[in-house]
């Protein structure tokens, strides 16, 4: 017998937090009526089993473990289907914690020592923005007047 929607639902939240959005398009694809969908993650949201504020802050906690920085993280949430004004609830760029990180992944990346020749100092700088850190909080990193 396959699977009432809930059940499927229930598995995929057993695992890991999902997006609203990204539950509802995974379900979709697995072949189940958008409508039936729609309504057991409507039940699933009403009982709390499946919440957008959990997982935004999962999802940050988890890439900032990881290295990534504010802008790529936003990226990949707005990829989720996760609204912007929920993301700048848990998400603000201009905190001086994305600096600290910045910095630590530069250091686990490329040694206590700041680059000295420019070349260098640019391979760096793109490896930062590459993970998602913002131009400010790569500058602060790279500069040695710190």
């Amino acid at each position: 017998m396959a699977k009432s929607v809930r059940e499927a639902a229930m598995d995929m939240l057993s695992r890991r937090e999902h997006s609203t959005c990204e539950l509802q398009q995974k379900l979709v694809r697995k072949g189940y009526a958008e409508e039936e969908v729609d309504s057991a993650l409507q039940r699933l949201a009403d009982e709390n089993l499946l919440s957008d504020e959990r997982f935004v802050e999962a999802f940050v906690h988890s890439r900032q473990t990881r290295g990534s920085g504010p802008r790529k993280i936003v990226a990949e949430l707005s990829q989720k289907g996760v609204s912007e004004m929920l993301i700048s609830q848990y998400l603000d760029e201009r905190s001086p914690v994305w600096i600290d990180l910045a910095r630590e992944v530069r250091v686990r990346k490329f040694g206590a020592a700041l680059p000295g020749e420019y070349r260098e100092k640019a391979r760096q700088m793109r490896f930062l923005q590459q993970r998602g850190f913002t131009t400010e909080q790569i500058q602060n990193v790279v500069r040695d007047d710190d």
